[in-house]
């Protein structure tokens, strides 16, 4: 489970530290792209860039803030990435295409990530009930948030803080972001694709419930009647608490988010040490790593505990709500570890490796 990778600026002598969102270098100022097979940044000095004895080129949304790269041999000016949006606005539409760049982003962080971990990612292009992303805008029409089928469906009206906020605040949520989003519809897609689909389903509904119970029902009564009371005991969050398929996708997202804060940290050589650390009751220097495996799911926990304690102080300290504002509870900790289990257990081969990220692939249109 390799971590988030420290990115750094290619021009010779300036080695600035990159985002993994960055067009350019704000320290020299040199064009950067997103090379996904080496996760790494390159130099952008012309049409064409060689790395690795192959030729790319930035994707052709580049001025939609997209900075990763195609490659020259394969059929297509578009991504990997942009590849999976299946429908997006219209290009007349440019209120929307600025929403539709911020939300690319968080998908593109989010891509990153499931191939980090090693999970399976199969565009829809090539098989039925591959994954794809139809990224609407809620201005024109109903747009509902969900997973049916590998296609993930966003409302790009979320990418607009005031939008998100007064949502946040009329449902109730601690924590309400666009990343969040792509996290939990994810959540569902890997669900069907690597538990319902598997030897694993029975355990999963030993800890999550059975997914076969009424969807529509569990919607009624949620919003009739709200989260039990003692809903923390058991969930992560009260949406989790309406279905199984919600409980998974939400405590799915929380094992992204846990996994990539870690990672994160872990890439710039953070450590907690006692005596030194803002935290007094720390037992033991705490060093997360680049890499959880099968036998780590206690360390991770054990470390994502200390490492939030921390953030959380960090966030106090400039006026801000909590980075995790979360309890985990033990039935929770079960629901995560499985979690783990589940995809630990996959082989260790990566998309980049395989069939995905920047693999030649026959050319085919994104709708919009």
């Amino acid at each position: 489970m390799p971590g988030m990778k420290l990115l750094i600026c290619p021009t010779p002598d300036c080695s600035g530290l990159l985002y993994l969102e960055d067009l350019r270098c704000d320290t020299c100022g040199a064009e950067v792209a997103y090379h996904t097979l080496s996760e790494t940044m390159v130099a952008v000095t012309g049409p064409d860039i060689e790395v690795a004895n192959r030729l790319w080129h930035p994707c052709v949304n580049r001025d939609r803030d997209c900075n990763w790269l195609a490659a020259d041999d394969s059929s297509t000016d578009q991504c990997f990435s942009c590849r999976l949006t299946r429908v997006r606005p219209n290009d007349n539409d440019p209120d929307a295409l600025e929403r539709l760049a911020e939300a690319e982003k968080s998908k593109r962080r989010v891509l990153v990530q499931l191939n980090s971990l090693g999970l399976p990612i199969d565009p829809y292009f090539e098989s039925d009930g591959g994954l794809g992303f139809d990224l609407l805008s809620s201005e024109y029409e109903k747009v509902t948030i969900g997973q049916a089928n590998g296609i993930v469906t966003i409302d790009l009206a979320e990418t607009l803080d005031a939008h998100r906020e007064r949502l946040r605040v009329a449902l109730g949520e601690p924590y309400r972001t666009m990343l969040g989003h792509f996290r939990h519809e994810i959540g569902h897609y890997y669900e069907w694709v690597l538990v319902e689909q598997t030897d694993k389903i029975e355990q999963c509904r030993q800890i999550f419930g059975d997914e076969r119970a009424s969807y529509t029902d569990a919607i009624d009564q949620h919003y009739s009647n709200g989260a039990p009371p003692n809903w923390r005991d058991s969930y992560i969050s009260e949406y989790a608490t309406m279905h199984p398929w919600e409980d998974f996708a939400e405590c799915f997202a929380h094992y992204l988010h846990i996994t990539d804060t870690l990672d994160t940290a872990a890439s710039a050589g953070m450590e907690l040490v006692p005596g030194r650390s803002v935290v007094p009751a720390l037992p033991l220097a705490v060093g997360p790593r680049d890499s959880y495996g099968a036998d780590d799911f206690d360390a991770l926990m054990d470390d994502w505990h200390w490492i939030s304690l921390f953030f959380n102080r960090v966030n106090r300290s400039m006026g801000k709500a909590d980075l995790y504002p979360f309890s985990i509870s033990d039935p929770v900790v079960d629901k995560l570890r499985f979690i783990h289990g589940v995809l630990t257990d996959l082989p260790r081969t990566r998309v980049s490796e395989l069939d995905g990220f920047g693999r030649s692939i026959d050319s085919q249109d994104t709708a919009g």
